[in-house]
Order: structure tokens, then C-alpha cells, then sequence
């Protein structure tokens, strides 16, 4: 399933990933200031306002760059949904990947939007299936092979890596597209015997 208007999602996908770089542009421009130690920094107080700002930073271009083509593919996929959707999803992996890696997280700090590619990647894996869509397991399909095996990085033992992260924002695109099966399913049905529609 692709958005109603992709073009109009691609734009909106464009504008985050500028978002990104003009972040990383900063951050390179003025390195007396680096805005990497605004990432999560776990079980401590003082980073766990990281997990609003870990999802914006990379530690360096090569960094962005590996996460730009899925980024751009994943999310612009999302918005299938809708705007309200992909705002909620989102939401969903970014909290629960962030909060996840800040209580059991390795040491030092955690940045990057992977967390969030891997959430997005996991709820378009489950999607079709939650809401029995044939068209959205096609989908799945596609990006399985394609892509499927970025899932290996969930899984620790790869240096300076966070699985935790990933791990985490898997987890959020698995709760996240249980809600929304959940709540189509509550809306096809419609109101119970004796209620009136609103």
C-alpha cells in the first residue's frame, strides 16, 4: 500500500531528511559546540532528555548517510497511513526505542535515527498482516528481501553499534502496529448495539 498522495509524502520525507542535515551541518560547522553529547546517556538523569534529541544526531556524515535511502524509503512508506498515523507511530518507536536504550543501554551515548528506521521497518513488516491486507504484505515482502536483513542488527556484538537502540525501536513498531490494527478494527465496526453514531 503506497500513500494517497506520494508526492506529497516524498516532500514531507524530503524536508525531515533536510531537517537531519542541516542538524549534522551544525554540528560540524561548529564543533566547539557538538551536539552529540545530547544524546541518550543510560540510567543517567541527566540523558534522559536525550531520548527527544538521539533520533536528530549522528556522530558523523558516513553515519547520516547510511541512514538516509531507508529513512527516506521507510517513512515515505508509513505515511500510507496518513499524516495523523505516521505522527503517532513514530511517536510510539521513538519513546519506547529511547526510554528502552536509556535503561539498558550500554554506557557512553547513544544518537542516531536507526532506532527509529527500525521501528518504522518492523511495523511495515506486521502491518499487512494485524489488518489483513494482501496489498501491505506485498509490501512486506518486498522490503523483507530488500532490507530484511538489517534486522540482524537488533542483535548485540557489533562494535560501536547500538542494538539497543534498534532492538527498542523494534519493539516500538511491533506495540505501535498492534494499536493501529487495533483501532481500525474498533472503527469498521463501527458503534455498539444501542449507541448512536457521533
Amino acid at each position: 500500500m503506497l500513500p494517497e498522495n506520494p508526492l506529497r509524502a516524498a516532500m514531507g520525507m524530503l524536508v525531515a531528511t533536510a531537517v537531519l542535515y542541516a542538524i549534522e551541518f551544525y554540528d560540524t560547522a561548529t564543533p566547539a559546540s557538538s551536539l552529540e553529547v545530547n544524546g541518550i546517556e543510560p540510567r543517567e538523569v541527566s540523558g534522559l532528555d536525550g531520548i527527544l534529541w538521539a533520533p536528530l544526531l549522528h556522530f558523523d556524515w558516513a553515519h547520516l548517510f547510511a541512514n538516509t535511502l531507508p529513512f527516506l524509503v521507510l517513512g515515505w512508506l508509513v505515511l500510507a497511513g496518513g499524516l495523523r498515523q505516521f505522527i503517532a507511530v513514530t511517536a510510539m518507536v521513538w519513546i519506547v526505542g529511547g526510554l528502552g536504550t536509556w535503561l539498558v543501554g550500554a554506557p557512553g551515548v547513544h544518537i542516531g535515527a536507526s532506532g527509529v528506521i527500525f521501528g518504522w521497518m518492523v511495523f511495515l513488516l506486521l502491518r499487512g498482516f494485524f489488518q489483513r491486507s494482501f496489498a501491505q504484505i506485498l509490501v512486506a515482502v518486498v522490503l523483507f528481501f530488500y532490507w530484511g536483513g538489517m534486522l540482524w542488527g537488533v542483535l548485540p556484538g557489533q562494535p560501536g553499534i547500538s542494538w539497543e537502540g534498534h532492538l527498542f525501536g523494534a519493539l516500538g513498531g511491533v506495540l505501535a502496529v498492534w494499536l493501529v490494527a487495533r483501532s481500525t478494527r474498533r472503527q469498521a465496526a463501527g458503534p455498539a448495539p444501542g449507541t448512536l453514531a457521533g
